[in-house]
Order: C-alpha cells, then structure tokens, then sequence
C-alpha cells in the first residue's frame, strides 16, 4: 500500500517475494483441500481472514455474510476493533462493506478521512481506532451475492491491483467452498441450498463463540486461548469445529475436556 504519491510501503510486513509467493500456494493448497473435503465452513472462514491479513498489505480483515433474508453478520474478524468495526456497519446501515456487498464489486477507500461525507459515522469510529484505509472485496458465488470481505489498514494508501486481485480470488475460493454442493442443483433448489448452507454456517459460528466463553470462564483464559484449545481438541479428535462446540455448548463434550487437552499442550500462558 502506498501513499498517493509516493512508491514507498506504508506497511511494515510485506514479506520477502519468494516467502509470499510459498505462502500464497500453501493458502490456495489449503482452500482446495477445504473444497475436496468438506471442510468446516466456520474455520475456513476464519482462516481466510488470518490469511488476508498476513499476506496482504493490509492490517487487519473482517467478514460478513448474508443470512437468507439479506441481513449482514459478522462471520470472522483478526481483531476486535475489526469487528467492532463490521457490527456498526450492519448496525448503523452503512459503510464500505455494506456498499461492497450491495453492488457486488470491490470498494477502494484509500484515505477515509477523505470518505467522511460518504459514511460520516463510520468513518469517525474507524479513524478513531486507527484505521484510516479500508477495501472491500464481495463473496460471490456466479450472480448471487454471499457477503463481503473487509480489509482494514492504518496507513493510508491504495491497494495495488496484485493485492486486490489476491484478495478477491481468495474471497472467491471460498465462496465455492461454503456452496459447493449447490452447483449440481437447478436454480430454484440452488437458491434454497445456498441459503440453508449459509444459515448453517451462521449458526456455526453463534456455537463456537459460545463455546469459546464457556472455556475461557471455566478455565481462567482468554477467548484467542479458548478459540485455539478448542479448534486443537477438534483436529486431535477428527472433529469439525462447529461440531466440537456445538458437543460444548450442550453439555456432550465436557469443558474440562477440552481444557485438559490444552494442559496436555502445555500452553496456559
């Protein structure tokens, strides 16, 4: 990202060339397994966010989806000003993600102290955490719209056109990983399928939020803790994430199960 008029980064981790482009097929390599396998929708999710923020030149990334009435929720953020930032779109009813989405086409917004007017709350409570750039990528699965991906930086500066591309083919990626049964289907039934697999992957992630505050309360930890002890004990049990705490949430998996799982990983820092 660069500051108009100038060529110099603004952002400190741009990785060296051949890390990137290593790590960009690993993340490819990755999506694909997800879409080979079925992989849990609310992981993947989150994962792409990390992703986002670790490759692109960008400080942090945030993800709504649409339930089937159109109404924008917050799936995955890398932080919790960043997600602070995504619930007051959907709650105030403005903002570039919310625009991204409706249009369904990327939005650029290199200064928003220059996009005041535009979306004037918004833009105080994002330059008020730090954040003074912001580009939005849609989901999109063909002509139907899924959500958006939000990236947020605290430099000012466009995104060139090699980050924005990335970013939008890993949106689009796993756009297909969420539907991906649902291209076998006419286009009334698709309608339905991507509907209910996108409401099932909301309620995924009510029940891990769920579940990650009942490990954190019961084991004195913090909710990044919690969310890293459970998604150990679903990959050391060949779970789904969702399914792990869905077991929480109802009592089938026991708290203290999990929670000795990560006293077997020795890791209560």
């Amino acid at each position: 990202m660069t500051t108009p008029g100038t060529d110099s980064p603004q952002h400190g981790h741009q990785q060296h060339r051949g890390d990137r482009e290593q790590e960009i097929a690993v993340s490819f390599v990755t999506l694909a397994t997800a879409l080979a396998t079925g992989a849990d929708v609310v992981e993947l999710l989150t994962d792409l966010t990390a992703t986002c923020a670790r490759l692109l030149d960008v400080d942090s990334a945030g993800l709504l989806l649409a339930d089937g009435l159109g109404t924008l929720h917050v799936m995955a953020a890398t932080s919790g000003d960043t997600r602070d930032l995504e619930v007051f779109q959907t709650q105030r009813d403005q903002g570039p993600c919310l625009d991204c989405y409706r249009s369904g086409e990327a939005v650029r917004v290199p200064d928003l102290r220059a996009a005041r007017q535009q979306w004037p709350s918004f833009a105080e409570v994002a330059l008020g955490v730090g954040f003074t750039s912001v580009h939005a990528v849609p989901m999109r699965l063909r002509q139907r719209r899924l959500g958006a991906l939000g990236l947020f930086g605290r430099a000012r500066g466009d995104l060139d056109e090699g980050d924005l591309s990335l970013g939008q083919a890993l949106a689009d990626v796993a756009s297909v990983a969420i539907v991906q049964n649902s291209r076998l289907l006419d286009p009334a039934a698709e309608a339905v399928a991507v509907s209910t697999q996108l409401q099932a992957a909301l309620e995924g992630r009510v029940l891990v939020e769920q579940a990650k505050g009942l490990i954190a309360h019961t084991g004195g930890i913090g909710l990044g803790q919690a969310h890293e002890v459970l998604r150990s004990y679903a990959v050391a049990h060949g779970q789904r994430l969702s399914e792990v705490a869905r077991d929480v949430v109802h009592r089938r998996t026991p708290v203290s199960s999990v929670l000795a799982h990560l006293g077997a990983d020795g890791d209560r820092s």
